[in-house]
């Protein structure tokens, strides 16, 4: 006989329940952190609530990718695109916002970037319409970029990825170079600590596989 599975209701009531879930949601937060998180909402005072709230909302609103690179901001154009003093003809591609942060923190990158907001993943439904190549394509069209850094992630949808665009940008002016595999197969660049990227910003090649 199969067992029937009744979801017990929290002793504090369906609102702390309800937070606790939608913490237990977010990337990285199992159950027990998802608990302490809400159950410090409940201790803390309602001021230090209300401005959390407000700061997610104030993001949800504010935030939005800028209208060149895709990176977010709360502006049209991003402040790394507004950089006067950035090389505007050196273009970082990257799957995701996050992996800005990332090389950005090498502190050696003096470039612009690119955000493809994903990777080329046929399993997942992603295809290159998905993603922002063909803005990729129109900026080295227009804006006289000399080199590429493709610095998508090391995986299989990540190097299939670089591996288009590099098809793709061919008959372009345009000098295509990849990051230094310094950097383990499998890995992200969200989790490479900064001198892993250094590295591999110096030591980037000409693209191939």
């Amino acid at each position: 006989m199969a067992k029937n599975v009744h979801q017990i209701a929290h002793p504090y009531g369906p609102a702390v329940s309800r937070l606790i879930e939608q913490f237990a949601s977010l990337p990285g937060i199992g159950r027990k952190s998802a608990e302490r998180l809400a159950y410090h909402m409940i201790s803390c005072s309602k001021r230090e609530a209300l401005e959390l709230a407000n700061a997610i909302q104030q993001v949800k609103e504010q935030i939005s990718p800028c209208q060149q690179c895709f990176n977010l901001t709360d502006r049209d154009i991003c402040e790394i695109c507004r950089d006067t003093r950035r090389m505007q003809d050196l273009v970082c591609v990257v799957e995701q916002p996050k992996d800005v942060l990332a090389l950005e923190g090498a502190t050696i990158f003096n470039g612009t970037y690119h955000v493809l907001q994903g990777r080329i993943s046929p399993l997942e439904g992603i295809g290159p319409e998905n993603l922002t190549i063909n803005a990729l394509v129109k900026r080295v069209r227009q804006q006289g970029i000399k080199e590429i850094v493709m610095a998508t992630n090391p995986t299989v949808e990540g190097d299939g990825t670089a591996l288009f665009i590099s098809n793709l940008l061919e008959p372009e002016n345009v000098k295509v170079t990849r990051l230094a595999r310094g950097i383990a197969s499998g890995s992200v660049l969200e989790f490479a600590n900064k001198e892993m990227l250094a590295d591999a910003l110096r030591g980037r090649r000409d693209f191939s596989f």
